[in-house]
């Protein structure tokens, strides 16, 4: 046992719960068929913890002191028949034929293919029949150890409502009988792509939140970041799982640079180069190599690594390649054609070539009716018409975009380059 006690034991038990419960969760579910009942007896687990550390000290071992602590409990409910009362017909059955041998075949059952459950786990949780809102909620649960609490906190929900979409979420798991396996064949591809949807969504809304006080979350990126990484390791051939951790590895690495002393955002061109994290953009890269190795065909992720690439390359804003991320954004667009993605073109094409070149395609995009309410597009059409000296233009288009988002310090950042443009209107009158 180690020696640790009271408030340092339960920062060694936050630790290895956020460590271990997924493993946990994951091989009990195969065995008991329930995804919830499955994280009851996790839970039961950790409250053994909580109960016994603090007195014995904390194991060498402290994950497998976990998993043996749920066998038992799993093992104690197959003998009480409490699995068979809550509808595991598929393990009642199993304990008619095999009763004797229910206790071995149980322990085995939990060991083996810790890697195969927990892929299964990640498949489950991010399973389409569920709600975009519930898969990302569930995922966090499951797979991040995050507590309601904390994934309230995270999203600026409140907890009654996470926890409702938990419990809804493994409700409806268990009534649709989603089989804990992992997709094979033609239905593989569209599963993954679900799975990395949650994780991006996940690591978007820490990048940049879309509501609330503060310009980035990053806890929330290093979930996501961490998340991304088991599932290229459980999947090491898929590319756009590497092009994914590639495109989280690079932006992540612009983290400490997006932020300045009092919180306020810090845009991608004025940011100080020296302070990216030239780890994570050694290991973006390196992950973007290996998308490129597994594919034929560049997707919608690995793109988005190139592009974001092709930044970090750039030891200077004014080194960046921007012709050439116009091609990207060419190529972006056949993939998944979206108004965002012609946007975010237009950006680079006013960099490539002029704002003026830059405005036009804006502009024909002002009819899209996605980005009605999206604040970036008079946020970047104030930007360029601030570029062609049209300041009383450009100061109504960042007022509008101000009023649009809902994140405090983005709305600051928007107005205070409105108000800027409006000393430098009536100065140059």
């Amino acid at each position: 046992m180690l020696g640790v006690t009271g408030s340092d034991t339960h920062k060694a038990i936050d630790a290895v719960w956020r460590i271990e419960s997924a493993k946990l969760i994951a091989g009990l579910t195969r065995v008991v068929r329930d995804v919830g009942l499955a994280e009851d007896l996790a839970q039961d687990a950790l409250v053994a913890a909580l109960d016994q550390w603090p007195e014995t000290g904390v194991p060498n071992n402290p994950g497998a002191w976990l998993m043996a602590t749920a066998k038992r409990r799993a093992i104690d409910g197959l003998r009480r028949g409490k699995m068979v009362e809550r509808k595991h017909e598929m393990v009642a059955r199993d304990l008619e034929t095999r009763q004797e041998d229910t206790v071995p075949d149980l322990h085995d059952a939990i060991d083996d293919h810790v890697g195969d459950d927990l892929l299964r786990l990640v498949f489950i949780s991010c399973h389409p029949v569920l709600s975009t809102e519930a898969r990302v909620a569930l995922t966090l649960r499951l797979l991040g150890g995050l507590t309601t609490d904390e994934i309230a906190r995270a999203f600026l929900v409140a907890e009654p409502t996470i926890a409702q979409r938990i419990v809804r979420a493994k409700r409806t798991l268990s009534d649709a009988n989603v089989p804990f396996e992992v997709p094979r064949g033609p239905e593989l591809e569209a599963r993954l792509a679900s799975v990395l949807e949650v994780i991006y969504l996940i690591f978007n809304e820490g990048y940049s939140a879309t509501a609330g006080d503060d310009w980035m979350r990053p806890a929330l990126c290093e979930e996501a970041l961490r998340l991304g990484r088991i599932v290229a390791e459980l999947v090491p051939n898929e590319p756009e799982v590497h092009g994914l951790v590639s495109l989280m590895e690079i932006q992540a690495s612009r983290t400490r640079a997006r932020v300045g002393p009092a919180g306020e955002p810090i845009l991608l061109l004025e940011q100080n180069r020296a302070r990216w994290d030239h780890v994570l953009i050694h290991r973006g890269l390196a992950a973007l190599e290996r998308a490129e190795r597994h594919g034929e065909r560049r997707g919608k992720y690995t793109l988005q690594a190139t592009i974001a690439a092709c930044h970090a390359r750039a030891r200077t804003a004014e080194e960046t390649d921007w012709t050439r991320i116009v091609s990207l954004y060419d190529e972006l667009s056949e993939v998944t054609p979206s108004p965002v993605v012609e946007l975010n073109r237009a950006v680079a094409f006013s960099m490539a070539f002029g704002p003026a070149a830059g405005l036009e395609l804006v502009d024909a995009l002002a009819a899209e009716p996605a980005l009605k309410s999206y604040h970036l597009l008079p946020s970047v059409r104030g930007d360029l018409l601030a570029k062609l000296g049209r300041a009383g233009e450009a100061r109504a288009e960042l007022e509008r975009a101000a009023a649009l988002t809902r994140n405090a310090r983005e709305r600051d950042l928007l107005l205070a380059r409105a108000a800027r443009l409006g000393e430098e209107s009536q100065a140059a009158t």
